[in-house]
């Protein structure tokens, strides 16, 4: 009997051993979240620039300029070129500043760090803290 429960206990044992080594888990890495306190925020801008084109109409003298403005108001003229006055078209540039990102400076756990972020985070900062062996 002894003969025959050898090699059954063998295949079982190998068998233990395939399933345990299969269900076995290595983590890559220890992740965990924690909040750092921030000490500055620090708006990074960019410039746009947005052309457009307006009608500007200009009179031949200052004295032109006045009658034409009572003329408008007495008779409420809506044309103004009526008047006699020059007009032209210019283009006109105007310049705009919007926030594109936020330089922020922030401690965790005595250390001072920055990063550029997408938004302001506010007071405190979610921060992703790994821990990896070395290679």
């Amino acid at each position: 009997m002894r003969r025959r429960t050898l090699p059954f206990i063998a295949l079982l044992l190998s068998i233990a051993a395939a399933t345990a080594s299969a269900e076995t888990v290595v983590q890559r890495e220890n992740v965990r979240y924690e909040y750092a306190r921030v000490l500055r925020v620090t708006p990074v801008y960019q410039t746009l620039t947005a052309t457009s084109v307006e009608t500007r109409c200009e009179d031949g003298s200052r004295v032109s300029r006045a009658l034409g403005a009572v003329r408008s108001v007495l008779k409420r003229e809506r044309e103004r070129n009526q008047s006699g006055e020059d007009c032209r078209t210019v283009p006109v540039e105007r310049q705009f500043r919007r926030p594109v990102a936020y330089d922020v400076d922030y401690t965790y756990r005595g250390a001072k760090y920055r990063s550029r972020l997408a938004d302001d985070p506010g007071h405190l900062l979610r921060i992703r803290i790994s821990v990896m062996p070395a290679p």
